[in-house]
């Protein structure tokens, strides 16, 4: 049990530190770029597209660095993510996507926007788990020539 709960911290603390990274480091100063090339029309395209690639790096580091583990690491990390509203960081922002459910049910016309938030939430959530994925199939067994 103890060695779960370890590597249940190995993975959230190495996916945040990697999501922390690409964010900051990379997709920031590409937004920044593509925001400016292709215009206002296009930048929520682009940002999302780019939190979708971000994401996807930060769950294949989850799942390369966590080579042992199964999914529960991965869900861990994912877990941590839930309670944050990250701003201008990423377009992910679960606590306001359950304020918005709890608005819905009480006037319906909350519901479209609840429909696209939940498949933003649903997209960016996927491309984690996409780049968790990415690297985890057994290696080939070598052809062997003579039996």
């Amino acid at each position: 049990m103890r060695h779960r709960l370890w590597l249940a911290a190995r993975a959230i603390a190495l996916g945040w530190a990697a999501l922390l990274l690409a964010a900051y480091v990379v997709e920031r100063p590409l937004l920044n770029w593509l925001g400016h090339l292709l215009g206002a029309a296009w930048f929520p395209t682009a940002r999302v597209a780019l939190d979708c690639v971000t994401l996807a790096a930060t769950g294949w580091v989850v799942g390369r660095l966590n080579r042992s583990g199964a999914l529960l690491e991965l869900l861990a990390f994912a877990a941590t993510l839930c309670f944050w509203d990250f701003g201008r960081l990423l377009t992910l922002n679960v606590p306001w996507l359950v304020r918005l459910a709890v608005d819905a049910t009480g006037n319906l016309r909350y519901l479209e926007g609840l429909a696209f938030a939940a498949g933003n939430s649903a997209i960016l959530f996927g491309s984690l788990l996409a780049g968790w994925s990415w690297d985890r199939r057994e290696p080939a067994q070598p052809t062997r020539l003579v039996s």
